[in-house]
């Protein structure tokens, strides 16, 4: 078979072609074919696979091209992230919104010239939720909550997710929408997106650095770590059409913490040292659009695929402290540690 990451340079795109090119097939089918694209080269690692093609550059400069290509499965992964949606807002609509419809057109047009129909996952996100005046905001937001973004990026996420359903209630594709929760912990350094810090009060104090939080402790939210998220995306594309249920997005699982939560988490795993790294100080445009996400979730429909999420924060960050230590800069990463 023959797939599409979009997004596969990034973190999660290049751990989801890791996952998919270890196991070697994919919903039954052997992997004999897997295009990564993105604004910047996949990791070498990837590169070096025989498998692998890796283009490079703008997804919507790509599309047109796509038209007279078949895949049997797209993982569509790129788009731009909640901080630069919100300071950029062509910037969102033209690599969310514009790109996944050119996406989107290119599959349709391959199948009106009598192509196959591709298995398509959207990975939406949790911020297609948010408070409206008009509709109560429960505690726990669930697969039927109605979504009222109120950010530019989870609009466009929401936006996305109709477009699929409806692409495939046409039968142009077979289209999977999957709201992710926050992926936590991530490598490397922090990314435009207002959820970095979630991320960054685990890393940078694991790396003997200190980390500022925007956000008062009491801020609660759902996490989900990289493995299983990719886990998620995963049994999504193999989950049979009648097992998905319908054509609407479904929400992957997520542990539902609180900052505090994860700090004392950190304290356990790592000491009262590096917690000690964790200093807050409140930023309004980081917190303005935190407040407005929700502060816990459930996924009935992911737990019938098989999906749930870790019982505790303090396994999240062991999984990272783990993958950090087969990595060649692990002194680096897990200074901290000595502390």
């Amino acid at each position: 078979m023959k797939l599409l990451i979009t997004g596969g340079g990034g973190f999660l795109g290049a751990r989801l072609a890791r996952t998919l090119l270890a196991r070697g097939t994919l919903d039954g089918q052997r992997i004999e074919r897997m295009v990564l694209t993105d604004i910047a080269p996949p990791p070498a690692d990837l590169v070096a696979d025989p498998r692998v093609e890796a283009r490079t550059g703008a997804l919507l400069t790509q599309t047109e091209a796509l038209k007279t290509e078949a895949f049997d499965g797209v993982f569509h992964l790129a788009s731009a992230v909640s901080g630069e949606c919100e300071a950029d807002f062509d910037l969102g609509l033209r690599s969310n919104l514009d790109s996944t419809r050119a996406l989107l057109d290119a599959l349709r047009a391959n199948v009106n010239a009598g192509g196959k129909v591709t298995r398509f996952v959207f990975s939406s996100s949790v911020a297609v939720f948010g408070p409206d005046p008009a509709v109560p905001f429960p505690k726990l937001v669930a697969d039927d909550t109605l979504p009222t973004p109120q950010t530019s990026y989870g609009t466009q996420k929401l936006i996305c997710e109709h477009l699929i359903a409806d692409y495939t209630r046409k039968g142009y594709l077979d289209g999977r929408a999957a709201r992710l929760m926050t992926v936590t912990v991530r490598p490397g350094k922090p990314n435009g997106a207002a959820s970095s810090f979630f991320s960054g009060i685990i890393r940078e104090p694991l790396a003997g650095v200190e980390s500022i939080c925007p956000v008062s402790p009491d801020v609660s939210h759902p996490m989900a770590s990289p493995t299983r998220t990719v886990e998620g995306l995963i049994a999504v594309y193999e989950a049979t059409r009648e097992a998905f249920v319908g054509r609407t997005a479904l929400n992957l699982p997520g542990l539902n913490v609180r900052v505090a939560d994860m700090l004392d988490a950190l304290e356990e795993v790592a000491g009262p040292k590096v917690r000690a790294l964790v200093r807050f100080e409140r930023d309004e445009r980081v917190a303005g659009i935190v407040a407005n996400w929700p502060s816990g979730a459930t996924a009935v429909r992911a737990g019938k695929l098989g999906l749930h999420p870790h019982d505790n924060f303090a396994d999240i960050i062991r999984l990272y402290i783990e993958d950090c230590k087969a990595q060649p800069n692990a002194n680096q990463t897990l200074k901290g540690l000595s502390l």
